[in-house]
């Protein structure tokens, strides 16, 4: 897994787009919201929200961290890419995108539809 395939998958989703924050942080977004983050000067980490249930057992994964400062909100930390596989990441990707999507408003979730 790379940073290139992160891309590929996240772009590939409706109406993303990207964002460099904090100086070296690719971020995806939709809708002006974070829902994968990945840093651009160290090995491969990735952010993502995940479900409440999943976030339990994620966490307990060797490889995978609660994410600092969003994890009250269920967002893990990667550590180490190869814990998934390419389907496993499609998966978690798309499942935050739509997390994350279906918390904006109703107004703007129309415009995104």
């Amino acid at each position: 897994m790379n940073i290139e395939t992160i891309r590929n998958i996240c772009n590939k989703l409706p109406h993303v787009t990207e964002d460099i924050k904090w100086g070296n942080d690719l971020c995806f977004l939709i809708g002006g919201k974070m829902f994968c983050v990945t840093g651009l000067n160290e090995e491969l980490k990735v952010s993502l929200k995940v479900t409440d249930e999943e976030f339990a057992e994620l966490i307990n994964v060797a490889g995978i961290i609660p994410a600092p400062y969003v994890a009250k909100h269920k967002w893990i930390l990667v550590e180490k890419p190869n814990v998934f596989n390419q389907k496993k990441w499609q998966h978690y990707i798309t499942q935050s995108y739509n997390l994350v999507k279906a918390k904006l408003p109703k107004k703007l979730q129309a415009q995104l539809s």
